[in-house]
């Protein structure tokens, strides 16, 4: 395994990738769009714990072997031909392939083959029909431990037990919307239904968007083009109101939580009591700057308590439920930002009080892995590097933290239900992905899969990873892909590739640096290649993130230009030959950095661009910019449409028409601005696609993109 060294040069430090030009072969527009699958690093199919055991599981050729963790004793579990040997007789069609599977315990697995549920016994070979769902049912929450199933069918929700079908909610008007998403999915929401522990009550989102102005989408797709009506509430406008039911199955009621005034606030971090007698509910106001986690007797609706308070005069964003000792129940971890960095914290269930900071310091916690036997916690973070993701312990007593993954890199695990055994998973920028199995200490067992480069016969241009300093000192993550064949006696042009937004980060200690294989394509055309993460990017600490508030596109820009400076020093560099490429959030640093820096950049092309963000959702909007009402010189600074006369250099926005996140409204009206300040531009929509464009389209995108710099750089 090769080391990550850090090489000074020019007081910038590189992170060296072992990523060399290897054979002849190119990327195409396919690989690129990763249609060939030969270029998906390796993976274990359906790699996990079975049960309660330290037994793992894993599926080879259509079959599914486990293995002891101790001994690597590797047997066969079941294959296609056994299972489908028992759906034959059951009166059940034949599976095609092997299904993915979930373990209850040491004995049994479910599976799912079109809309049934099935329990196979795998000592004794006895199939079983768990339960059906229908056809139309959608955002689906399958209960393991009674077999039963909640979902919707348009707005209401459902549940089926044995194949039979129970209606929950009845509204007929379509702006409420049941067991669903709320929010616009941000706050860590995925899901809109929440099973009790014992399977008895289902808690579950109603949302309330009648007052919601409608936004116009459109299907192109009949003769006569049809009106697709959204919900899309703006910034400072009227907003959703969501409350929170629960459903006792046992006696067939439903009872809203009292979650009370102003109904215009967020119902986050949904977690139930492990006796399923309360619920948890993370209130947060509309300014999102003031939470209260707060306790609900689901019986009668009533609030029992509020455990504690967090405010901040930016904001605090709760994006993570809270997490029951299963040891003790009397005491939770709750994950927050409240001195800065995102830090496990354990608290009392019984009044909120804070017991103990479990992790602190400069660095964050990303993943919370679990409890596992009565003192440890298992979690992912950056202790060693921003770049980095390791695995973690720490112990709930003494307070010491035990870094378990050995190799540097990003990791994912799954730790065995006693915390003896950890599987790892990992890529850096010199392994394309590879499996281990560790103990407790981070010792490695055994390694499960080694590491295949599946770009090995292909000729990628040298990774860099960097720092460049920041006007305030702060380090920021740049990375660089020379062209393929580098000369440095040649000059060549920039291709810079931004985002620069919240909750992202570019740049990594992973597989090809965390780039996509478009950019190392891009290099491949003989174009550096650079990217720089910003502030208000991810996974350096609130005051990191939050130093954009109020002011998006003013601090991000002018770290950009850092970027751009640097790159202008360097003697293979091309100064009057430098491009930007962004989508979404990259799409509205695209333009702010063309037009607030005119004459720098030759080209941008940018993919779904916010242009003024009073046309952007409530949510995330007003949490990094407040409302238009409140911020109005931070709105105007923002909006790119005041800066159109200082466009210069070719610029191409790329829009998809059914757009539901940046609507196509924002670059219709930069388009229109610009025809009436008589500044050329290009422009090219992909019908029919909403924020990204996916599928074989995307293979059109790609060669759109590049080719515009190619001919225009």
């Amino acid at each position: 395994m090769k080391k990550l060294f850090g090489i000074l040069l020019l007081s910038i430090i590189v992170l060296q990738a072992n990523i060399l030009p290897a054979q002849d072969k190119l990327l195409t527009l396919d690989d690129i769009n990763y249609r060939n699958r030969a270029l998906f690093p390796d993976r274990i199919p359906q790699l996990q714990w079975i049960g309660d055991s330290d037994d793992y599981a894993f599926a080879e050729e259509n079959a599914i072997y486990k293995v002891t963790a101790k001994r690597g004793t590797e047997k066969l579990l079941f294959d296609l031909d056994m299972i489908n040997k028992e759906m034959y007789v059951n009166g059940f069609d034949s599976l095609n392939r092997l299904p993915s599977v979930s373990f209850n315990d040491d004995k049994t697995c479910q599976f799912k083959s079109g809309n049934i549920y099935f329990l196979y016994d795998f000592n004794t070979y006895d199939l079983k029909k768990i339960n059906t769902i229908p056809d139309t049912a959608e955002n689906i929450e399958f209960n393991d431990k009674t077999g039963a199933a909640a979902y919707t069918v348009n707005n209401n929700l459902y549940l089926v037990v044995d194949g039979k079908v129970k209606q929950i909610t009845f509204d007929d008007d379509p702006g409420i919307v049941n067991g669903q998403t709320v929010h616009r999915n941000e706050f860590g929401i995925t899901k809109g239904i929440f099973w009790s522990p014992s399977g008895t009550k289902i808690a579950f989102y109603r949302k309330d968007e009648t007052m919601v102005t409608d936004y116009p989408l459109v299907n192109l797709d009949t003769r006569i083009a049809e009106l697709a009506n959204t919900k899309y509430p703006m910034a400072g406008m009227t907003s959703e109101e969501v409350t929170l039911g629960v459903y006792d199955l046992v006696r067939g009621n439903t009872v809203f939580m009292k979650t009370g005034e102003p109904k215009e606030q967020y119902l986050t971090s949904v977690s139930w009591g492990p006796d399923g007698k309360y619920i948890y509910i993370a209130l947060l106001n509309r300014d999102q700057n003031h939470l209260k986690l707060t306790q609900y007797d689901v019986a009668t609706g009533n609030i029992i308590k509020i455990l504690f308070e967090e405010f901040h005069t930016k904001y605090v964003e709760p994006e993570d439920p809270i997490y029951f000792n299963p040891e003790n129940s009397e005491e939770f971890i709750w994950i927050s930002e409240r001195d800065g960095y995102n830090h496990l914290y354990l608290h009392s269930a019984t009044d909120g009080a804070l017991l103990k900071q479990l992790t602190k310091g400069d660095w964050v916690v990303t993943d919370f892995l679990g409890f596992y036997g009565d003192q440890t916690v298992y979690f992912l973070g950056t202790k060693e590097s921003p770049l980095e993701k390791n695995i973690y312990s720490v112990n709930l007593k003494d307070g010491n933290i035990t870094r378990i993954s050995p190799d540097h890199g990003t990791h994912g695990a799954q730790v065995s239900s006693d915390g003896k055994y950890i599987l790892d998973y990992f890529s850096s920028i010199d392994v394309s992905r590879e499996y281990k199995l560790l103990n407790q200490k981070g010792e490695v067992m055994r390694v499960l899969q080694e590491n295949h480069d599946p770009l090995k016969e292909y000729k990628l241009g040298a990774l860099s990873i960097f720092t460049l300093k920041s006007e305030n000192g702060d380090d920021l993550y740049c990375r660089m892909i020379k062209p393929v064949d580098f000369d440095s006696a040649k000059k060549y042009p920039i291709f810079i590739y931004v985002y620069g937004g919240p909750h992202a980060q570019l740049i990594s200690d992973s597989w090809l640096g965390g780039a996509q294989l478009f950019l190392y394509y891009m290099a491949q055309k003989g174009f550096v290649v650079f990217t720089l993460d910003n502030h208000g990017t991810a996974n350096r600490g609130r005051d990191f993130e939050q130093s954009i508030f109020r002011n998006l596109g003013t601090l991000e820009v002018r770290d950009q230009m850092i970027g751009v400076d640097y790159l202008k020093s360097l003697p293979y560099v091309d100064p009057d030959r430098i491009g930007v490429d962004g989508w979404s959030y990259g799409g509205f640093m695209t333009i702010s950095m063309m037009l607030k820096n005119p004459g720098v950049f030759k080209v941008g092309v940018a993919g779904g661009p916010v242009i003024d963000w009073q046309y952007y959702e409530i949510m995330y909007g007003e949490r990094y910019m407040d409302t238009p009402q409140d911020n109005p010189e931070g709105y105007k600074n923002a909006c790119l449409l005041n800066y159109v006369e200082d466009l210069q250099g070719k610029l191409m926005i790329i829009h998809g028409t059914n757009d539901p996140t940046v609507v196509w409204q924002n670059s219709l009206q930069f388009l229109k601005k610009a025809i009436e300040a008589n500044k050329q531009m290009d422009y090219f929509v992909y019908p029919g696609h909403g924020h990204n464009v996916r599928g074989v389209d995307r293979s059109h995108m790609y060669e759109k993109i590049s080719n515009y710099f190619i001919d225009n750089l």
